[in-house]
Order: structure tokens, then C-alpha cells, then sequence
């Protein structure tokens, strides 16, 4: 499959990851169809609380122009996976020369939408002093980025949802990883006697303090959720 005319795979701009640029850093992400929006699942450990809320259509994502092209990159990815990622190699270096350009540091979130094992691809690797990061609800993948499997400039945050037991998150935080947590109306400053951060200041993840939960308020279709998927604040 040729890649769709003058299709660009990174972006920055999301309403989030720009909350960096104030302290010198600029996310370059990528959006793929969600879950199985394309045919394909991007999200195979996503719940059905996740799904649901997922913030797929937040921003210009409500666009319909915007969604067929988060479905024509992932059906390229599927169909023609070695020049995808040619493609997001080369977007990657270029990205990066704009971000110096601007005197800003640049990082890349590539599962802005989905939750893909990128270091199997070895995306990262020639770009060792290039900062990757990522929300994962694969905790096998979780517990190899722990072990120090994955490659040292990609950071994994694990994400919870209403299928995750309390006892993994322990676990998790135990072992020095952070878990995000999605609360409902405002953030509380500690859950289950583990510190909260705000993960909504910024985007940052990989700057963040070490065995923490990640709190983050309710968005869009999120603050109706019923699943168990938004944790009331205590």
C-alpha cells in the first residue's frame, strides 16, 4: 500500500502535550483509529470503561477529515508496516530539527490513541538521546519496561482501568513504576497511601516522580462513566 498524498504520521499541538512547550519541551505525537476503529485493534487491553471514554474525539478529532486520517494511518501500519515506519523515522528527525530550531527540546508520544509495543519496531533505536514515552494497560509490557527490558529512552506509564485489581497497582508502585488514574470531579492528594501527582499540568510523564499515581480528572465522555472506569476521589 503507498503511503495516502503528503500524509503527515506526527503532530503537536494536542491541547495536552503543548502544556510542555512553557518548560522547553515539545511532544510530537502520533494518532492512530482507536481500539478497533480501522478494522484493526490498536488497543488490545483496552476496557470497556476505556473504550467508552476514550478521548479519541476530543480537539479536532470531532473533525470527520481528522478521523479518516487517523484511519488511513492505521491501516497503513497494518498493511505496509515497514514503510510506516521508514516514514515515521524520517518525520522523526525532522521533527526534531524543527524542535531545536525553535529552541525547544523535542520527546515523542507515539500511542496518543492506541497502545502499541513500539520497541518491537525499533523505532527508538536510532535515536538513543531522543526521549519516547507512553500510557500502557499492557502490564507484561509494564513489567519488562521495569525490569529494564524496553529501551532506556522510552517511558512507560501503566494506566488503570476498572479491570485492574487494587494489588497490581501496589505492585506497580512497589517496583518504582507510576500508575495513572482517572478521578472524577477533582484529585485526591493521596490514594491507598501512595502520593498523587497532577498529570494534568502537563504531558510529561517521563519527568515525573517515581512510585506515584498519576492523577487525572474526567474529560469529555469520561465524566459520565458508570463502569468503574473514573474512581470517585476520596
Amino acid at each position: 500500500m503507498l503511503p495516502p498524498n503528503r500524509m503527515k504520521l506526527l503532530n503537536s499541538g494536542n491541547h495536552k502535550t503543548i502544556k510542555g512547550e512553557k518548560i522547553g519541551w515539545r511532544t510530537y505525537g502520533l494518532h492512530l483509529a482507536p481500539h478497533t476503529l480501522a478494522g484493526r485493534n490498536v488497543c488490545a487491553h483496552a476496557s470497556a470503561g476505556c473504550a467508552a471514554a476514550c478521548l479519541n474525539t476530543a480537539g479536532r478529532g470531532i473533525m470527520h477529515s481528522v478521523q479518516e486520517a487517523r484511519i488511513k494511518k492505521t491501516k497503513w501500519f497494518f498493511e505496509d508496516r515497514l514503510a510506516f515506519t521508514l516514514q515515521l523515522i524520517k518525520e522523526i528527525k525532522s521533527r526534531k530539527k524543527s524542535a531545536i530550531k525553535n529552541n525547544l527540546t523535542p520527546c515523542f508520544r507515539l500511542n496518543l490513541t492506541s497502545d502499541l509495543p513500539w520497541e518491537n519496531l525499533s523505532v527508538m533505536l536510532p535515536f538513543p538521546f531522543l526521549q519516547f514515552y507512553d500510557y500502557t494497560k499492557d502490564k507484561k509490557r509494564m513489567l519488562r519496561y521495569l525490569n529494564g527490558e524496553l529501551p532506556p529512552n522510552y517511558y512507560l506509564t501503566y494506566s488503570r482501568s476498572e479491570e485492574t485489581r487494587d494489588e497490581e497497582i501496589h505492585d506497580l508502585c512497589n517496583k518504582g513504576g507510576n500508575v495513572a488514574i482517572v478521578f472524577r470531579d477533582h484529585l485526591p492528594s493521596e490514594w491507598q497511601g501512595i502520593k498523587v501527582i497532577d498529570g494534568d499540568i502537563n504531558d510529561l510523564r517521563f519527568l515525573d516522580e517515581y512510585s506515584k499515581i498519576v492523577g487525572l480528572k474526567a474529560k469529555g465522555l469520561a465524566k459520565k462513566d458508570e463502569t468503574g472506569f473514573v474512581l470517585e476521589p476520596c
